[in-house]
């Protein structure tokens, strides 16, 4: 059987056997996501059955970035929550099985709108549908009882937006190579405008349309990607998702929720606010703070292209690419914060 990097079959064939029983076969794996995030494989058997297993990227990684237990909790805690999460099957933290921590999931069905693409090829009555589902699900997240689903103790409560302020300025020195004072300029205004904190709730950290499983009828089957999830401020997570939508944050491919159908901006913002009691009057604020955020992030990616780091995928266009994209992040940033009053 051909081998598969970050498998150990056998092994995780015998994991396997103990938990959902009748592995009596092989077991075949399939790379969904890799790279620098979590690597996640569909597992399929012979009898058809189908689960998810997410595992650490390879080689030396911080424990504390690719915690498998932290994802595997809050997973479990939101099962009854009303936020669609997949069932877990188990979390294995002896390496002696694959080599790193991993859990299993079960497979959801339905469908991942990652680009322009697949989203044109969703009727646009269920594009509308997806769009209000996302929206409807996000405030289900950050209205779930921290006390009743056991997760008042998975992050700090206050300061959410300054201790991000200060570990992404923090990353994007570490990471930069070059002379780009707006960044560092719009951290100083963000910093001078931060909103007081409307209590504490679950961020994502990452939401959006295709961190998602979608069902043929436009719900929400199932949010993913739990690997930046923590405790804080969930305006961070609206506005994130309104940034992601905007066409001036993508680099020059517009994003899947620019096709006809689904909620503009605008909408989002209405649409969150109609399910949620939190005042969105500094939401303005969140959205600049996301795209100083989204610059923070993509320098540090054109830096390990511009070094040469990142084996097959380096290519002088996308060197360019992400090195622009910094700067029209860091002005669409600048823009946006340059308009609030500095102090509410």
């Amino acid at each position: 059987m051909e081998e598969t990097a970050g498998i150990d079959h056998d092994s995780l064939v015998r994991w396997f056997d103990g938990r959902v029983g009748g592995i009596d076969g092989g077991l075949e794996f399939k790379l969904i996501t890799g790279g620098r995030s979590n690597l996640t494989f569909t597992v399929t058997d012979e009898h058809g059955r189908c689960w998810v297993l997410r595992r650490p990227p390879m080689g030396h990684v911080l424990a504390t970035a690719h915690d498998m237990a932290r994802e595997h909790r809050i997973i479990c805690a939101l099962a009854d929550s009303g936020v669609p999460v997949p069932a877990i099957v188990g979390l294995c933290e002896d390496d002696d099985v694959n080599g790193a921590p991993f859990y299993v999931m079960d497979f959801v069905p339905g469908l991942v709108v990652r680009d322009v693409t697949i989203a044109e090829g969703v009727p646009v009555e269920v594009r509308r549908r997806m769009g209000e589902s996302l929206v409807e699900v996000l405030a289900r997240l950050h209205d779930v009882d921290l006390d009743a689903v056991g997760l008042s103790d998975l992050g700090r409560h206050g300061g959410y937006i300054e201790r991000q302020l200060k570990r992404w300025r923090t990353q994007f020195v570490n990471a930069t190579t070059r002379d780009i004072p707006r960044v560092l300029e719009v951290h100083e205004l963000l910093a001078a405008r931060v909103p007081v904190q409307q209590g504490v709730g679950i961020v994502h950290g990452d939401y959006r349309l295709d961190n998602c499983m979608m069902s043929s009828e436009g719900d929400v089957a199932a949010v993913l990607d739990w690997e930046l999830c923590t405790l804080g401020d969930v305006l961070a997570d609206v506005a994130g998702m309104i940034a992601y939508g905007d066409a001036r944050t993508t680099g020059g491919t517009p994003p899947p929720t620019t096709v006809e159908g689904f909620p503009d901006t605008d909408e989002v913002r209405e649409l969150y606010a109609t399910h949620s009691t939190r005042d969105l009057v500094d939401l303005d604020f969140y959205v600049a703070f996301a795209c100083w955020r989204m610059a923070c992030i993509v320098e540090g990616v054109y830096t390990r292209y511009k070094a040469g780091v990142m084996g097959d995928q380096d290519d002088p266009r996308l060197v360019e690419v992400f090195g622009q994209r910094v700067g029209d992040l860091a002005d669409l940033a600048h823009e946006t914060i340059s308009k609030l009053p500095k102090v509410r």
